[in-house]
């Protein structure tokens, strides 16, 4: 066992673990979108960051590919990884606008509109459906392919694969397939109606170096059932 500060609290975690299964173990929330229970961890989105360190050294890191270390500081909720959290979602709704899952996430986070220009690439290159293919089914029928740019997800020369087994894990766990019926121009690109509205309290100066990292805010269930 290995002891780190997370949000204050000293806790106590196995070696081995990532700081985004650490937290979660003790019930500190951190959202997730390329990241699945099962699959290896591969860092594409950087929506899991946290902040380590203090003070000029402190950093931002994906917590499901950094590892938990002897007396490390983490914070989960700063008002520095909400902002980066906030810019990561902003920037994937303008590629995949009509995903359910990045909707959401952006509701949840208090994001009104969509700022960047809709390219409407639709994959977001979170690689779920590669390591879904290659990890759980042991087909590997679909890969990345290209670099920058360039880069996609598809079969070897574009050629139907003979490993395929249509089993449609790809499909399942993709967030770019998960579509919602919205609008298309910028400002109204989020609904937001099906999510609850930013707690009130996330926005205060007080809460800089840390903020509400509960879920449900308790403050928020306190205020909505008086």
């Amino acid at each position: 066992m290995i002891t780190l500060r997370i949000n204050g609290l000293d806790v106590s975690v196995e070696q081995g673990s990532t700081l985004l299964e650490a937290a979660r173990f003790l019930g500190f929330p951190i959202p997730t979108l390329c990241h699945m229970d099962g699959l290896s961890p591969y860092g594409a989105c950087r929506l899991c960051v946290v902040e380590i360190g203090e003070g000029a050294k402190a950093k931002l890191v994906s917590s499901c590919t950094y590892p938990a270390e002897e007396g490390l500081k983490v914070r989960t909720a700063s008002a520095r990884v909400l902002k980066a959290r906030r810019m990561v979602l902003e920037l994937l709704l303008a590629s995949c606008p009509q995903s359910k899952t990045i909707q959401d996430l952006a509701s949840a986070h208090g994001i009104r509109r969509q700022r960047f220009r809709q390219e409407y690439e639709d994959c977001i290159l979170c690689g779920l459906c590669v390591r879904m293919c290659a990890e759980q089914m042991m087909a590997k029928a679909i890969g990345f392919r290209n670099r920058g740019e360039k880069r996609s997800i598809g079969t070897p020369f574009d050629i139907k694969s003979d490993v395929c087994r249509l089993c449609g894990g790809c499909i399942y766990v993709c967030p770019a397939c998960q579509l919602r019926c919205t609008y298309n121009e910028p400002e109204k690109a989020i609904c937001g109606g099906c999510a609850n509205l930013t707690p009130p309290c996330i926005e205060k100066e007080q809460f800089d170096d840390m903020m509400c990292y509960m879920d449900p805010c308790v403050a928020c269930e306190i205020q909505k059932d008086h």
